[in-house]
């Protein structure tokens, strides 16, 4: 079967790859919206990521990246820990809030500390709490592995935030019938 493309828009592009372009395909792809915090006490602080993984099962690990000026960066490798907290549809604002240069402080929002002394945010669907065991230069922005020590699940029959085409949301009830991969 020949794929046959439905626009008008090229099917690629080749040579040298435009940031915004990027952006605006990777835009195309579905991410779950977190907020990753760190540090302790008056400074503890967090920042909205999307760009969240898992790694392994064994040993449990995830990645998730930042940009080489976040103001996080030096928390989480100073502390050596992290958290990422997974949102929930109704928490747009709350990612919005961390979203910035200029953000809202953890003594703004509900939170409390993990076993590795970093913040966990109350209100979060689910997090991982996770302590850092290698970090990668990824040209722009630092990749940050962690091993998961602890973890939580508050409300696993909530909707999550999703990023989708540079916006955030949350996710739309959807018809859960079968879903054919083939035509048989």
């Amino acid at each position: 079967m020949t794929a046959t493309p439905t626009d008008t828009h090229p099917p690629q592009q080749a040579g040298p790859i435009d940031g915004k372009t990027l952006r605006t395909v990777c835009g195309l792809f579905v991410t779950g919206v977190t907020v990753i915090t760190s540090g302790s006490g008056p400074h503890a602080a967090g920042t909205t990521v999307n760009s969240f993984t898992s790694v392994s099962l064994d040993p449990p690990l995830v990645l998730f990246c930042l940009h080489q000026a976040s103001r996080l960066r030096p928390l989480v490798e100073e502390s050596g820990a992290y958290t990422v907290n997974f949102l929930a549809g109704r928490q747009e604002p709350l990612a919005w809030a961390f979203a910035g240069k200029h953000t809202a402080t953890l003594q703004d929002v509900e939170h409390r500390y993990s076993g590795a002394g970093v913040p966990v945010l109350s209100q979060a669907m689910a997090f991982l709490s996770c302590r850092l065991v290698n970090t990668f230069e990824g040209g722009d922005h630092t990749i940050f592995v962690g091993e998961v020590a602890e973890l939580g699940v508050a409300r696993a029959d909530t909707e999550p935030l999703i990023f989708f085409r540079g916006s955030m949301g949350a996710l739309e009830d959807e018809p859960h019938g079968p879903h054919p991969m083939f035509d048989s």
